[in-house]
């Protein structure tokens, strides 16, 4: 098939919709979302999407290299695969979303929201998830969804757990560790992200990958990202990855969601606070109708700090530090 974005990018099907090649079956279930299955027998069934939001851009010329190597042969496929670009009306504006943020409405959350490309989107994407892993009971369940943050970070690529009841992937957290992540962030409650629906509805090991800073179509530092492509490709290929050669990844939990309720709120940090920004125990942190936040614990660190978000919507995560064998894994 054509360059799997440019076909995206087009708002147009491709001319053919499925099609092999001398190691594997595509076929275009639907805008920008491909399915490629190896001839041969395979293992593990793994869902990687990217463009969830639309302006982040790094991940999405990842996947696309990653299936154009794939297509060319290039690259060889040992895994089930559904490749998925989330958002595509918001990835030709170059916008975050149009209408509200997909990522907020997995798990049927949708619902909730006024009708819009966005929320049948979200719902599509739900169906064709759940179908993917429905069509094969046998092999391993993965998830990985890519992004990157509105702002700069102390931890450039980190990760971030859905909230679940049962321990995590023990193969799962080695390979965060092997593609060095910096940081890997455990959530305390449920949410409405891909990655949670995914992880709840799928039974998958999912996780959330945060790779730099938004930028657009051209401007991406690729190579600070080196290990974390290395292991994308060693994931579908069924290589192996070389052990981890930086410093330890650090361990974070969810301590506090900071909701704003009120068009009152106030969120007291700098404009050009990074993320994993450190503060002390007692720091005024926000002002609102009828509650004030200062920090608890003797260190709490923020995470997406965003004051102009809408009401009822989270303007920022505080998190607290953890030791890895606080993070139950199977």
């Amino acid at each position: 098939m054509p360059d799997f974005l440019s076909v995206t990018l087009s708002g147009h099907s491709p001319s053919v919709s499925a099609g092999e090649t001398a190691s594997l079956k595509w076929q275009w279930l639907d805008e920008g979302i491909l399915l490629l299955t190896p001839h041969g027998s395979y293992a593990q069934s793994v869902v990687l999407s990217a463009g969830i939001h639309g302006n982040e851009t790094a991940p999405i010329e990842v996947l696309n290299q990653l299936v154009s190597d794939l297509l060319a042969e290039k690259l060889s496929l040992a895994v089930r695969l559904l490749v998925i670009l989330g958002n595509p009306p918001a990835i030709r504006a170059g916008e975050r979303y149009l209408t509200a943020d997909i990522n907020r409405m997995f798990g049927r959350r949708y619902q909730n929201y006024p009708s819009s490309d966005e929320t049948l989107r979200a719902e599509i994407l739900e169906q064709k998830v759940l179908a993917f892993f429905a069509a094969d009971s046998q092999s391993t369940r993965l998830h990985y969804d890519l992004h990157t943050a509105i702002r700069a970070s102390h931890h450039t690529r980190f990760g971030l757990l859905p909230y679940q009841t049962t321990p995590y992937s023990s193969s799962m957290l080695r390979w965060l560790q092997d593609i060095e992540l910096d940081a890997l962030v455990m959530h305390t409650s449920a949410g409405g992200t891909f990655a949670h629906f995914s992880s709840e509805h799928c039974q998958a090991a999912s996780c959330t990958l945060e790779l730099g800073k938004a930028l657009p179509f051209g401007e991406n530092q690729l190579e600070q990202f080196r290990m974390v492509i290395t292991g994308l490709r060693a994931l579908v290929s069924g290589g192996r990855l070389p052990q981890r050669s930086i410093e330890e990844m650090k361990f974070y939990r969810v301590t506090k969601s900071l909701l704003k309720q009120h068009p009152d709120f106030r969120l007291w940090v700098a404009d050009d606070t990074v993320n994993f920004t450190r503060f002390k125990q007692g720091t005024l942190l926000v002002e609102q109708h009828n509650e004030c936040y200062r920090v608890e614990h003797e260190y709490e660190w923020i995470l997406f700090p965003n004051p102009r978000v809408a009401l009822g919507l989270r303007a920022g995560i505080m998190l607290v530090q953890m030791k890895q064998d606080e993070l139950p894994q199977v």
